[in-house]
């Protein structure tokens, strides 16, 4: 039996990932920072039980290297980082020091322990900031504009160095916007469709965002989690650009949203405190290479989408 090692496990992407993995028959070890008893993603699937959860601090190396030891894991998903771009402004040396240092720390593990361990990094369409030619390929160049973005460029490329200097198996997945029910409620569109779920039932007056004259390419999580495995099976590890291939703006979600729930759109409120500093105005990637070497198959529009999660929201609504 394969074994696999989750970073994030309590997240979104572990969550499904880890689902995902018990499928395939892989006996999955989920880290967690401290003593987490944030489970709700992996009740909600069914899967808690099935997973070994493992206290692990990432900035601490002998803590992994310990874990490692003892698990020898075949392969290792990082999904663990500090992922808001919103807060990555407000706490820039914590967000860089925690997503770049976590993955030397792995690495360094790794080459130290088995060298044979498959190592999958998620890397982030942030990245790329602001950029001139559309659609993002894997050879973009990169601008970032966030700390956040920032901090992924420089473990992103830790990944690369590594794997063509130590000759690694690292493979980083460049993933645009995905969502799912099990997102945060600090996330867009689940905080769209939550709080306008809200305003139907009168217990919210009005929906207030920032910027919604913005494009993002967004896709369904459960999907994109299959490229992530999908990548450590292949022969040579490389990096893809995991995405829709289109984008859509802010505006149009809300107002889809809004319309599916009977919501006039004078309830949607701009305010201008939730504004980032500095944004990108479009955004939206080639997934070729993926659906080439990898074989992913990604169909879906993102109103398709938006139909599934207010359908699972309206079913979970509490």
């Amino acid at each position: 039996m394969k074994k696999a090692l989750i970073t994030g496990v309590t997240g979104q992407d572990g969550a499904y990932l880890a689902e995902l993995l018990l499928k395939k028959n892989y006996k999955v070890i989920g880290l967690v920072r401290g003593q987490s008893n944030n489970f709700k993603g992996l009740e909600y699937l069914g899967i808690q039980k099935e997973i070994e959860v493992v206290e692990c601090d990432l900035m601490d190396i002998s803590q992994i290297i310990q874990i490692l030891k003892l698990h020898n894991p075949n392969e290792i998903y990082n999904l663990a980082a500090q992922s808001s771009v919103y807060q990555s402004f407000n706490q820039p040396i914590g967000t860089f020091q925690f997503n770049t240092l976590s993955v030397f720390n792995i690495i360094e593990a790794i080459k130290i322990t088995n060298r044979d361990i498959k190592f999958y990094q998620a890397s982030s369409s942030e990245m790329f900031g602001r950029v001139e030619n559309l659609p993002i390929t894997e050879s973009s160049i990169i601008h970032p504009v966030s700390p956040y973005a920032i901090s992924k460029v420089a473990a992103h490329y830790t990944c690369v160095n590594y794997r063509e200097i130590s000759d690694m198996y690292i493979s980083c997945g460049i993933l645009f916007n995905h969502e799912s029910y099990l997102r945060g409620n600090n996330f867009f569109v689940k905080k769209v469709i939550h709080e306008t779920l809200e305003i139907s039932l009168k217990k919210k007056k009005n929906l207030r965002v920032g910027n919604i004259d913005l494009k993002r390419d967004f896709g369904y999580a459960p999907k994109y989690v299959e490229a992530m495995y999908l990548m450590l099976q292949q022969e040579k590890a490389s990096d893809y650009i995991i995405c829709s291939g289109q984008s859509i703006s802010l505006r149009e979600i809300i107002y889809y949203v809004f319309e599916k729930l009977n919501i006039s759109k004078d309830l949607c409120i701009i305010d201008i405190d939730l504004y980032r500093p500095t944004d990108i105005e479009d955004i939206y990637g080639n997934n070729e290479k993926a659906k080439k070497e990898l074989s992913w198959d990604y169909n879906y529009t993102f109103f398709e989408v938006l139909d599934i999660l207010i359908e699972e929201e309206i079913r979970n609504f509490k």
